[in-house]
């Protein structure tokens, strides 16, 4: 008598066969209409594909027949299932050109809006870490503004915003870096100098940065550098501009974690300008 462990692993050895010869036919399919001049089962495979979440296959199977769908009641589909293939594969710059390129052929599409959502988005997945240079972040930051102005209703409006904002950030943080990295070299190499110059163009250009009280510490701090390290015929106006770096961030964040080493430091910087003021 059969035991009841040995049917099922009697059944699961068929499933496994079963689902074996299933992969393999549809592989065989797959050849054989890859490799057909039948254009029409190219595109119904295609699409079956495509719904079944096989981008690799379904792509490969668009590329072939998509500049004979041309100008056919098919194109509008095609095209978008070609471009949203390379999204879904993680291809971001083609996904993105293509989808700009569907949008530009069908811009009454009810896709459209979708499409020109994710080409953003694609530019923002192709954005390098803050360290690195920003060109794409940049690029990323236009596309999805551009969306957001020809979309202002979108469903897409939330998340387009959010990228936004994580991508002002990213810039926020590389011209962070860029000014401590001044700050930090430092020394009679006019650094500081460019460090504040730095802070500075920072708090212009993102006025409402969540580094505004650092960038407001370290650029006193450049400038106490700067005037302590200072030659005896700068020095006096060096100590004066850092102390009014200094009100400034009192002024603007009382209460900033880098307040006790700030009064330090203004003390010192108030000390050797009264050492300039009994001299003269």
């Amino acid at each position: 008598m059969l035991t009841f462990a040995f049917c099922l692993k009697f059944m699961k050895r068929g499933l496994y066969i079963l689902l074996v010869s299933v992969l393999l036919i549809s592989c065989s399919d797959f050849q054989k209409t890859l490799k057909s001049e039948d254009t029409a089962a190219k595109f119904e495979m295609a699409t079956e594909l495509y719904d079944a979440g096989k981008w690799s296959k379904s792509f490969r199977l668009c590329e072939q027949i998509l500049q004979k769908y041309r100008g056919k009641p098919q194109a509008e589909k095609l095209t978008y299932m070609h471009a949203m293939c390379s999204y879904h594969l993680g291809d971001y710059y083609i996904a993105s050109y293509h989808l700009d390129k569907f949008t530009d052929i069908y811009p009454q599409s009810e896709k459209a809006e979708e499409a020109a959502f994710l080409s953003a988005k694609g530019y923002y997945f192709n954005s390098p870490v803050y360290s690195k240079e920003q060109k794409e972040t940049v690029e990323a930051i236009e596309k999805l503004q551009l969306f957001v102005n020809v979309y202002p209703n979108s469903k897409y409006l939330a998340e387009a915003n959010a990228l936004i904002k994580e991508l002002d950030f990213k810039l926020e943080k590389k011209a962070f870096e860029i000014a401590m990295q001044y700050n930090l070299i430092g020394g009679y190499s006019g650094d500081y100098g460019a460090a504040i110059k730095s802070f500075n163009n920072m708090l212009l250009e993102f006025p409402g940065s969540t580094l505004r009280s650092e960038v407001f510490y370290y650029r006193f701090d450049s400038a106490y550098k700067l005037a302590i390290l200072s030659v005896d015929y700068l020095k006096e106006k060096r100590l004066k501009d850092a102390l009014a770096y200094y009100n400034a961030l009192e002024k603007a964040y009382p209460n900033s974690e880098h307040m006790e080493d700030a009064r330090i430091q203004k003390q010192e910087l108030e000390q050797e300008l009264n050492t300039f003021t009994t001299k003269s």
